[in-house]
């Protein structure tokens, strides 16, 4: 049985942030692997805001090349969309039986956790590590037992943010 990190997101751009992140999860969670999962619509964004799926899963297998441990996974490319993390998680749980999945997001999408599709079921069935973002609040529900804050710096770097840098120089 591998111990297995899901780090779910649009990686538009995947950066530097992404990885640190998922380098402190690995060693602190004792995981053996964490698969980058490229969601091809999150609910929470606009999809013409973004650049088109297939390229954004390419660069990212490209950006990890060098890392071993880390994987990219297309597995919501092949679910209904928009991609909710719930479906995601109870697919992998059906295509790899015996694997313990982990699940990894952000202090600022613990803020709006209870509007996630599922949260519950999430809740229950895994454990989740959240990284700290500036301004988020970066505090766990006590009733939350499955969830714990990962010890890793702040990263004042966003894909929002390079996103936004890069139309400007357009």
């Amino acid at each position: 049985m591998k111990r297995i990190g899901i780090f779910g997101g649009t990686f538009d751009p995947i950066h530097y942030g992404h990885i640190s992140v998922a380098e402190h999860a690995l060693r602190q969670a004792g995981l053996d692997e964490l698969w980058f999962v490229v969601s091809p619509h999150n609910p929470l964004k606009k999809e013409e805001e973004i650049k088109e799926a297939g390229q954004r899963l390419q660069e990212a297998r490209k950006a990890l090349t060098e890392f071993p441990e880390f994987k990219v996974s297309d597995i919501e490319f092949n679910l209904p969309r928009p991609s909710y993390m719930a479906q995601t998680l109870r697919t992998l749980q059906k295509k790899y039986p015996g694997n313990d999945f982990v699940l990894i997001i952000g202090g600022d999408n613990l803020e709006v956790f209870e509007q996630w599709k599922d949260y519950r079921f999430l809740l229950d069935n895994f454990d989740i590590l959240v990284y700290p973002r500036p301004g988020s609040p970066n505090r766990v529900p006590g009733e939350w037992t499955r969830v714990s804050l990962l010890d890793a710096p702040l990263m004042d770097v966003s894909s929002t943010r390079i996103r936004k840098t890069q139309q400007g120089r357009k």
